[in-house]
C-alpha cells in the first residue's frame, strides 16, 4: 500500500465513520460494508493487509487508549470475571473451535486445529463498548467488557505464538508451553510498570504538557516492541503502562488531561475506521481466493460456518455455566471456606474478594458481545504470511474473515436490540454520580476554606497583613459563594427526587448548559468584531468555556464508560 493509497484509505474510512456517528450507526459495520461495496469498484488496486503494522501500529494504541480510562479500583474489583473471560474463555474457544475444525476439514491435524482457534478466540470490545457507552450499560458491565478486552488479546497471542511452532513442526513439552506462556506474562508486566513509572516520574517533573503529550504517544509502542522483542507479550505490556499512567494522572499537570483526552479519541476512532476499511476491502480477495483454490468450497464454507456457530455458542455457554458455578460457590463452599479462614490465619487467603455481582440480564448481554475485530485480523494475516509452511493456511485464514465479519453482522447488528429489549440500563447509577460530584465539589471547597483560615497567619507574615487579609478574604467570599451553589443544588437535587415526573434528565440539563455556554460564546466572539476585545483576552476565555464544557463531556463518557 502506497502513501496515496493509504491516505485515500484514511480519508474515507473517517468520513464514513463521520457519518456513522451523525447518524447513530453501528461505525465498524458501516465501514465495513461501504469498504467491501468500493472493493468491487473496476479498476482498484489489490490492497494487502501487513500484519505487523496492524500489531505494531494499530494496536498498541487502543489498547493503550482503553486501558487509560478503566478504572483501576472497579478492574481490581472485577478481576475475577475478567480473568475468566480474558484467559480461560479464550483457551476453552480454541479447543472447541479446534476440535470442530479437526473434525471438519480433512487436511487439517491438530496443532493448526488449534492454531485455527486461537486466532478467531478473542473477541473485539470496540464496538461492544460503544454501543454500550451509547446505551448507558450500567458501570459493573462495562468493566468487565472493557478488562476481558485488554486481556484477551495477549492470551489469544501467546496462544497463538505457541502452536505457529507446534504447526510448524517444533516438538513443545507442556512445561515449554506454560513457559512461553510465563515469560510472556512475566516479561510483558515488567516492560509495562518500568516504563509506566519512569514515564510518570519524568511527567511530574518536566511541566510541559506538549512534551508529555508526545510522550504518552510514544509509550505504547515501545512498551509494545521491546516488551516482543524480550520474548514477552506486548498487549500484556501495553496494557500495565496505560493502567499505571491512568490511574496516576490526576497527580499530573492538568494541561496534560485537558490534552490527551481529545487527542486519545480522535486516534481511536480513525485507527478503528482504518482496521475495519481494511476488512472489507480484503474480503474480495478472500472470496477469489477461495473460489481458485483446489479445495471444496461448499466444504469449506461449510467449515466456516460451523466454526461461526462455535465461537458464538461457546461463549453464553461458558458465560451462564460460571455464573452457576459461582453461585454455587457462594452458596455451599465459600461459607466453608471463611470458616476454615477464621479458624487458622494462614488460611485467610481462602475467603477472596467478593465481586459485583450481575444479573441474568446483564450475563445475556455480555454473552452477546462477541464480535471479532483487530486481533483475529492480524493474526490470521500472520499466519499466512508465516515463511514456514503451516497446514491449511488459507483455510485458516478464509475461515478467521468469514468470522470476523459473521459476529460484526449476527451480533454487532442486533446487540443494540438486545440491550433494549432487556432493559439492561441504569439511569439511577447516573444520577447517584451526580450526587457524588456535588458532594465532592462542596467538600473540596469546605477544605480549600478552610485551608485559607489555617494559612493565614503564615502569608500574612510572609507577605504582609494587608495585602494578606485582602486577597484571602476575596478568595474566601468567593469559596463561599461556591460553597453555597453546591448545597442549593444539593438541595433541589433532592426535591426532584422527591418529584420525579417533573425532574429532567441528565442529558437534557447538559444540553441546556450547552445552550448557555453557546450563547457566551456568541456574545465573546461579537466583542471581538465590534474591535472591545483584545485577541489574546479572547482566547484566554474561550479556553475557559471550552474547559468547562470539556469537564461536562469527561463528567458524562466517565460515567458512561467506568
Amino acid at each position: 500500500m502506497d502513501t496515496a493509497e493509504l491516505l485515500i484509505l484514511l480519508i474515507g474510512s473517517l468520513a464514513v465513520t463521520g457519518f456513522a456517528r451523525a447518524k447513530g450507526l453501528p461505525a465498524p459495520l458501516l465501514v465495513t460494508a461501504v469498504a467491501l461495496a468500493v472493493s468491487f469498484l473496476p479498476g482498484l488496486p489489490e490492497i494487502e493487509i501487513d500484519s505487523e503494522v496492524i500489531l505494531t501500529v494499530v494496536l498498541p494504541p487502543l489498547l493503550y487508549s482503553a486501558a487509560l480510562d478503566v478504572s483501576w479500583q472497579s478492574f481490581r474489583q472485577s478481576i475475577k470475571q475478567i480473568r475468566r473471560l480474558g484467559i480461560f474463555l479464550v483457551i476453552v474457544t480454541a479447543a472447541a473451535v479446534g476440535l470442530a475444525a479437526y473434525v471438519l476439514i480433512p487436511d487439517m491435524d491438530w496443532p493448526a486445529a488449534i492454531l485455527l482457534g486461537a486466532v478467531v478466540a478473542p473477541p473485539d470490545a470496540v464496538s461492544a463498548a460503544a454501543i454500550g457507552r451509547k446505551l448507558g450499560l450500567p458501570r459493573r458491565v462495562m468493566t468487565v467488557l472493557s478488562g476481558e478486552s485488554l486481556i484477551n488479546d495477549a492470551a489469544s497471542l501467546t496462544l497463538v505464538r505457541v502452536f505457529t511452532l507446534i504447526a510448524a513442526g517444533t516438538s513443545l513439552t507442556i512445561w515449554q508451553d506454560l513457559g512461553i506462556f510465563g515469560l510472556a506474562i512475566g516479561v510483558g508486566l515488567v516492560v509495562g510498570i518500568v516504563l509506566g513509572v519512569a514515564v510518570h516520574w519524568i511527567r511530574m517533573r518536566i511541566n510541559d504538557p506538549v512534551v508529555e503529550t508526545i510522550m504518552s504517544i510514544l509509550l505504547p509502542f515501545v512498551a509494545y516492541v521491546l516488551a516482543e522483542h524480550l520474548s514477552g507479550s506486548g498487549v500484556i505490556a501495553v496494557v500495565t503502562a496505560g493502567l499505571y499512567i491512568g490511574y496516576n494522572s490526576p497527580k499530573e499537570g492538568y494541561a496534560t488531561r485537558l490534552q490527551e483526552r481529545p487527542l486519545w479519541t480522535s486516534i481511536d476512532v480513525i485507527l478503528e475506521g482504518f482496521v475495519f476499511a481494511l476488512i472489507g476491502l480484503q474480503l474480495k480477495t478472500v472470496v477469489q481466493d477461495l473460489l481458485e483454490s483446489d479445495r471444496s468450497l461448499t466444504q469449506t464454507l461449510t467449515a466456516a460456518a460451523v466454526v461461526l456457530a462455535v465461537v458464538i455458542l461457546v461463549r453464553p455457554l461458558f458465560v451462564f455455566e460460571s455464573y452457576a458455578r459461582n453461585r454455587l460457590n457462594r452458596l455451599w463452599l465459600r461459607p466453608l471456606r471463611v470458616r476454615l479462614s477464621r479458624g487458622h490465619r494462614s488460611l485467610r487467603w481462602l475467603r477472596g474478594t467478593a465481586e459485583p455481582k450481575l444479573n441474568w440480564r446483564e450475563l445475556t448481554v455480555i454473552s452477546w458481545t462477541g464480535m471479532r475485530g483487530v486481533v483475529t485480523l492480524a493474526a490470521a494475516v500472520a499466519v499466512v504470511a508465516d515463511p514456514v509452511e503451516i497446514k491449511a493456511q488459507d483455510t485458516i485464514f478464509i475461515i478467521a474473515f468469514v468470522v470476523t465479519v459473521g459476529t460484526l453482522l449476527l451480533q454487532g447488528l442486533t446487540l443494540p436490540f438486545v440491550i433494549r429489549a432487556l432493559r439492561v440500563q441504569d439511569p439511577a447509577e447516573g444520577e447517584e454520580d451526580v450526587r457524588s460530584e456535588m458532594r465532592l465539589n462542596q467538600r473540596t471547597t469546605e477544605a480549600a476554606i478552610a485551608l485559607l483560615e489555617r494559612r493565614r497567619p503564615a502569608w500574612a507574615q510572609q507577605y504582609g497583613h494587608q495585602a494578606v487579609d485582602s486577597v484571602v478574604n476575596r478568595l474566601k467570599a468567593r469559596l463561599e459563594r461556591q460553597a453555597e451553589t453546591f448545597r442549593r443544588d444539593a438541595e433541589e437535587e433532592e426535591d426532584e427526587e422527591r418529584n420525579a415526573p417533573m425532574r429532567l434528565r441528565g442529558a437534557q440539563i447538559q444540553d441546556i448548559r450547552r445552550e448557555l455556554l453557546d450563547r457566551r460564546r456568541e456574545i465573546v466572539l461579537e466583542e471581538r468584531e465590534k474591535g472591545n476585545l483584545d485577541e489574546e483576552v479572547m482566547r484566554r476565555v474561550l479556553v475557559t468555556l471550552d474547559a468547562e464544557e470539556l469537564a461536562m463531556d469527561s463528567a458524562q463518557a466517565s460515567r458512561s464508560r467506568s
